[in-house]
């Protein structure tokens, strides 16, 4: 068997200590690139640049059949 508390935790001491588990919206910004809303530090969907820069990746416009 695993420790056991020696004291319960009251609901308020608990509800304290998860005040900042709470998942936050993600922060967007703009692609420097097309303009379009991307994660930060990440390639853009949309036009594959990273940075306004670098091309990473080939983006195909034709709807895969």
């Amino acid at each position: 068997m695993g420790p056991h508390p020696k004291r319960k935790l009251s609901k308020g001491r608990r509800d304290r200590r998860r005040a900042h588990d709470a998942i936050g919206i993600p922060h967007l910004v703009n692609c420097q690139q097309c303009g379009k809303k991307t994660l930060p530090h990440r390639v853009c969907p949309s036009c594959g640049t990273y940075m306004g820069r670098l091309q990473v990746l080939e983006i195909d416009d034709t709807p895969a059949a």
